[in-house]
């Protein structure tokens, strides 16, 4: 009787210790991201991971923002007492779409072997493809764990309209964080945002949460074939270059003419050097493809008609200089045969043209 009763007994002990397992996992919400084997059993990433084609970028998109930062090489890299910390934050042209780590801007600021007030400058190459300035305040308010000198944050009027702050993923997917900036930094978020995801007390369990879980477990497998290889995108033999020929079309996002500091998220910067405090941050304009094709004169690329980036440019002038703010306008210094499949992302020569041009403002901002 004892025999045949003590399987059942087992079974029932293993899922009450499985039930109770899952039951303190969304009670504590510990965080996939606080056990990693980068920085310890593999080197940190060059730069945050992202990615479509794991099985050839050996790389993969995630929303944990433990797990994102704790496979970066700054997270296992102690600040000396001579290096002179550089963080970038921006979009998919920060990040480097096509670019290997040491083409993208991060990777050719450190190629200059930059000396500011007796220290070794080192960059840091915190950029995410997607185009959000509210995204940008999220990776910024992590990346300040990290005691930086300087910020260069990145943009472009394309981070700036209403309706794309929270439809980032990376947003939509940490309204805990977001709700946490808006309470700390006056970031403004409408209170029944439908972007976000919700998450309820089952979807923090760990089988509810398993999706999130697996990632993780993915990245750290990848990360043995990203240290053999270097490869953490995919890099096609050919692409589609980016568009030069436009249809005579002044549309943007629905707004109209003239722009105004009203239609865009202009308070996410505020967030943002907010966040930033008494470390300088650089905000710059970054370069975007200036068209010479069909109907060039109507719209300057893909993203922009004329009409609207001209006064977003004399909008952010006169914004940085009511609000004392450290800005740099770059948008024109790259030719247009060095970019590559879209109006922002530059060939390594532009990417060196760029950093370049940054290089003095950050030698500027040495304390």
């Amino acid at each position: 009787m004892n025999q045949e009763i003590k399987p059942l007994n087992v079974l029932i002990k293993g899922l009450l210790l499985f039930a109770l397992f899952n039951l303190a996992i969304a009670a504590w919400q510990p965080g996939v991201g606080q056990f990693s084997l980068y920085n310890i059993l593999y080197p940190g990433r060059e730069r945050l991971p992202f990615g479509e084609n794991p099985r050839q970028s050996y790389n993969l998109s995630l929303f944990d923002l433990d797990a994102m930062f704790a496979s970066h090489v700054i997270a296992g890299t102690p600040k000396a007492d001579d290096e002179f910390r550089v963080v970038i934050v921006g979009d998919s042209s920060v990040w480097g779409t096509l670019l290997r780590p040491e083409e993208t801007l991060a990777g050719q600021l450190n190629a200059e072997e930059l000396n500011a007030c007796g220290k070794t400058v080192r960059a840091y190459n915190l950029g995410y493809p997607t185009i959000s300035l509210t995204k940008d305040v999220i990776l910024l308010s992590y990346a300040m764990n990290y005691d930086p000198d300087l910020i260069l944050w990145m943009t472009t009027l394309e981070a700036f309209p209403l309706e794309k702050q929270t439809s980032t993923p990376l947003a939509a997917y940490n309204e805990e964080k977001v709700r946490e900036l808006a309470t700390s930094h006056q970031l403004r978020i409408e209170a029944g945002d439908s972007n976000f995801v919700k998450k309820s007390f089952w979807d923090k369990t760990f089988i509810g949460d398993r999706r999130a879980w697996a990632d993780f477990l993915r990245l750290q497998i990848y990360g043995a074939m990203w240290s053999a290889t270097g490869i953490d995108q995919a890099y096609p033999t050919g692409y589609e270059k980016a568009q030069t020929d436009f249809e005579a079309d002044e549309s943007y996002h629905d707004l109209t003419s003239p722009l105004s500091e009203d239609d865009l998220a202009i308070n996410a910067l505020e967030s943002g050097f907010r966040v930033a405090g008494e470390t300088p941050m650089l905000l710059v304009n970054e370069p975007m493809l200036i068209s010479s094709g069909a109907n060039s004169d109507i719209r300057y690329n893909f993203f922009y008609p004329r009409w609207a980036y001209d006064d977003y440019r004399e909008i952010m002038l006169e914004l940085s200089e009511r609000n004392n703010w450290m800005y740099v306008d770059l948008w024109d210094i790259v030719p247009a045969n060095e970019f590559t499949n879209s109006a922002i992302h530059l060939t390594p020569a532009g990417e060196n043209m760029l950093a370049k041009k940054l290089a003095p403002y950050v030698l500027e901002n040495c304390r």
